[in-house]
């Protein structure tokens, strides 16, 4: 497959004012800093950019400022998700190929559709898309997991591409990987299990700690991928702590507490997530100048 879509790809968060308003300088910077480290792509208004409490008019300023920003410098790939499947492929249908290489749609969340409604879901926005659909199992949030075999059947699906895997279930990884089209992207949505699902055959990552250590990240997978698997774990194990960090009080609290740390942006969420603890915080600030 002809596609950039390979190795590491982050999850951007929207940074915010303290007053709640987007902070564009702030996006900015983490756009510079992310592209400075060497991440493959990025990837707009998923879960840990805050998509669900942002207005149509805000999605549209962001996605404008980053397009902007960017200016074709690394791939992007744009969220459509949602559980109504007929607003979710509308959706699809109208995203700029000038500006995409691809959609990143999540299972519908909160409806806890069958195995084959949620077949059924993707077959439709697949078919209404005007971009290559990457699918996302994340059961921790949607309520539902999409089982290896219906992923395997959507994987026959010509505008679907691959699938963004986090169920943190190493058996149900491997057993896509084992049966997965040649060219069906397998790509880690969950951060602690990114090097050995690349080192078992996938293809990368979409990462959420990876934002905020973009170089060493990014490197970890390039070398997961080449087979230097040494190195690799090297890095892995570094990183291991402040994954767990930027998880404990929930995404993306953690990792915004982790860029305040290193100046990227502010740590502010909009309710009804809370800022980090300063516990939290505290711990963030160790590791980070341990690092």
């Amino acid at each position: 497959m002809n596609t950039p879509l390979i190795g590491t790809g982050t999850a951007l968060v929207t940074p915010f004012l303290e007053n709640g308003a987007v902070d564009y300088d702030g996006l900015t910077n983490l756009l510079e800093y992310c592209i400075k480290g060497k991440v493959e792509y990025l990837v707009v208004l998923g879960t840990t950019g805050e998509s669900v409490t942002l207005s149509k008019e805000e999605k549209k300023a962001v996605i404008a400022h980053i397009v902007k920003v960017n200016n074709k410098r690394l791939p992007l790939v744009l969220g459509v998700g949602g559980n109504n499947t007929v607003e979710v492929a509308e959706e699809a249908s109208k995203v700029s190929a000038e500006d995409f290489a691809a959609i990143l749609s999540v299972v519908p969340m909160y409806n806890k559709p069958s195995q084959e409604g949620i077949f059924e879901h993707y077959s439709t926005v697949a078919k209404a898309a005007s971009l290559p659909v990457l699918i996302y199992n994340v059961p921790g949030r949607t309520g539902v997991n999409m089982n290896a075999e219906t992923t395997l059947r959507l994987a026959e699906i010509d505008n679907i591409i691959g699938v963004k895997e986090a169920t943190g279930d190493i058996t149900q990884v491997l057993k896509i990987l084992k049966d997965a089209p040649k060219d069906f992207l397998v790509i880690s949505g969950d951060d602690m299990l990114a090097l050995p699902l690349v080192t078992a055959g996938g293809q990368g990552v979409i990462t959420v700690v990876g934002q905020g250590y973009p170089t060493e990240f990014s490197e970890m997978i390039r070398l997961g991928l080449e087979g230097k698997n040494k190195e690799a774990y090297n890095i892995h194990y570094r990183l291991v702590d402040v994954t767990e960090y930027a998880f404990d009080e929930g995404n993306p609290v953690g990792i915004k507490a982790i860029l305040a740390d290193k100046g990227v942006c502010n740590a502010t969420v909009r309710l009804p997530l809370v800022e980090a603890t300063s516990d939290l915080k505290s711990k963030i600030k160790a590791f980070n100048k341990a690092l």
